[in-house]
């Protein structure tokens, strides 16, 4: 099978799987206190991006098994490896803050209505990295 067309079908189980982990499997506990400092925001982090990913893990075996997708094992831990460290940096938002402000939008950073630049920005971000790892997923 094409490698294209991997990335495609991969991208299309990543996206929904996205915004299923990230608004739906989240708990308040986690969304609220994953950035704060010390153990207790380190841990609400490892919480979510663990959840996450079993979701998204979840999400692409059903969609590779059920396809018969040709990937790897290499593709696959390399695109989740990614997915999770990547989601990680950014769920921590000091991250997201820092590229705004060096990309001249510190005022969209702050904003909040009548949308909320950090978290626009904060997806925006995920989907990027979520394009990289179905790369990594269709090409290793």
């Amino acid at each position: 099978m094409n490698p294209a067309l991997v990335f495609a079908v991969i991208t299309a189980v990543l996206i929904p799987a996205h915004q299923l982990a990230d608004h739906i499997v989240q708990t308040d506990a986690d969304a609220s206190h994953k950035a704060e400092p010390g153990w207790t925001g380190w841990r609400h982090l490892l919480t979510h991006v663990a959840t996450y990913h079993l979701t998204v893990a979840a999400m692409l075996a059903v969609t590779v098994a059920l396809l018969d997708l040709p990937v790897s094992a290499l593709g696959l831990t390399a695109g989740l490896a990614f997915s999770a460290i990547t989601h990680a940096l950014l769920d921590r938002r000091w991250t997201v803050r820092l590229i705004l402000h060096a990309t001249g939008s510190a005022a969209f950073a702050d904003r909040q209505t009548p949308v909320c630049g950090m978290y626009l920005a904060d997806q925006s971000l995920h989907y990027a990295c979520l394009w990289a790892s179905a790369l990594l997923i269709a090409c290793l």
